[in-house]
């Protein structure tokens, strides 16, 4: 695993107690999406997906494009859809006329009547191989995208930002040794900036499969489906981590606090496990697809927030909506799907119970909780008491003679 060192001790406690601070204040209800992805030749077509997101009570989606059959089928519905900016189109994108015309053309004649609430410009632009030559397009084509929103009076309701894997982290393990790769820091510093002034989510896709996957000996199985076991415990915060996940979006944090970062929200923007793979695939069976996917929706449905940010439910899209049967790749990228394309159950995950169920609590979209509401003002004097801490923390270590 990535090992990260700090100059000392001061700055390490400094940190780690500034971050919990800011991280306590947080406090939102979030809602669980499913990504609707269309590398397949067998879907159904869009008006069939939004009646089966409908019955399961699914209100958030993203798609890949912006594919106006599906922006026009979702028109009127309670359903708020992410739309995706190609890779090849962010060198376009840059130019403030040509990314007015992008979205006069792609997102204007849509909203409001299609709930569209997010623009994902590029994907895992920093980290994939491929599009290594449009990392330099990627913050002035979000800049433009966002002026060209503004214009049109459309900023406020549409949040511009871009999904990233979590190989954009040099370190990540424990959790508040979290840290972006030097490589990327330039263009990573530019994003956080532009999340900051928009008060936009940086969004992180998160895969404890491929951890598992990778070293299936060291990995805890049960650590990374969510399952009942012993965890682990960051040195420094000693925070108590029950699952892979949320030790992936705190390392992510503690990255963004490093760069003097540390109010933006982290959204999974792409989880899931495959219910299928190659021979060399290990742990890709419907088994665990169905765990890794009924676990984390106990959580949602729980309201849960990471262990940095408690407070604050964790907003995940799943991966993904249908088994896709043109995707490139191993075995494993045409079998994340929850549903085939004829609409059956790739597995059971417990969305089918949901469907039936009138009531709220069990509602994967859940509204503003007093609950939530309740915790917040619980923790204000805990957000103040470590404050009060780091401050004389701080005051104590600028006395001591170095």
């Amino acid at each position: 695993m990535a090992t990260f060192i700090y100059r000392n001790a001061t700055t390490l406690v400094l940190d780690i107690l500034l971050v919990m601070a800011l991280s306590l204040s947080f406090s939102g209800v979030m809602s669980l999406g499913i990504n609707y992805g269309q590398v397949a030749n067998n879907l159904p077509p869009p008006a069939k997906v939004l009646d089966l997101l409908s019955s399961l009570k699914v209100t958030k989606t993203r798609i890949y494009d912006t594919n106006p059959e599906v922006l026009t089928a979702f028109a009127n519905s309670n359903v708020e859809i992410i739309v995706t900016v190609e890779n090849q189109m962010l060198s376009q994108l840059m130019d403030p006329q040509q990314a007015l015309q992008w979205v006069t053309t792609h997102i204007k004649p849509y909203y409001p009547a299609t709930r569209i609430t997010g623009i994902a410009v590029g994907n895992e632009v920093f980290t994939d191989d491929s599009s290594s030559s449009f990392v330099t397009y990627l913050v002035p084509a979000m800049v433009s995208i966002h002026s060209a929103l503004a214009q049109l009076g459309l900023d406020t309701y549409i949040k511009v930002s871009t999904p990233s894997s979590l190989a954009v982290l040099e370190n990540s393990y424990p959790p508040s040794a979290g840290t972006f790769k030097t490589e990327v820091n330039t263009v990573i510093l530019q994003l956080l900036k532009f999340l900051q002034s928009t008060n936009a989510p940086f969004w992180i896709n998160a895969y404890p499969y491929f951890a598992y996957k990778g070293d299936p000996t060291l990995v805890s199985l049960d650590y990374v489906l969510f399952n009942p076991n012993t965890g682990m415990v960051d040195p420094y915060t000693k925070l108590r981590y029950d699952n892979m996940l949320y030790a992936q979006v705190d390392a992510i944090i503690f990255a963004m606090a490093r760069m003097g970062f540390s109010a933006i929200e982290v959204r999974v923007s792409e989880t899931g496990w495959p219910s299928k793979g190659d021979s060399n695939e290990i742990g890709a069976t419907v088994e665990n697809a169905a765990m890794f996917n009924r676990n984390l929706l106990r959580r949602q449905l729980a309201n849960e927030g990471t262990p940095l940010r408690p407070n604050m439910r964790l907003e995940v899209y799943l991966f993904a909506l249908f088994n896709e049967d043109m995707k490139p790749g191993p075995t494993s990228e045409r079998n994340y799907g929850l549903f085939q394309p004829d609409m059956t159950m790739a597995y059971n995950v417990g969305l089918s119970a949901l469907a039936t169920t009138s009531t709220s609590s069990a509602s994967i979209s859940l509204t503003s909780s007093a609950s939530n509401k309740a915790a917040k003002m619980d923790n204000q004097s805990l957000v103040f008491w470590i404050m009060f801490v780091y401050l004389l923390t701080f005051q104590v270590f600028m006395r001591r003679p170095f």
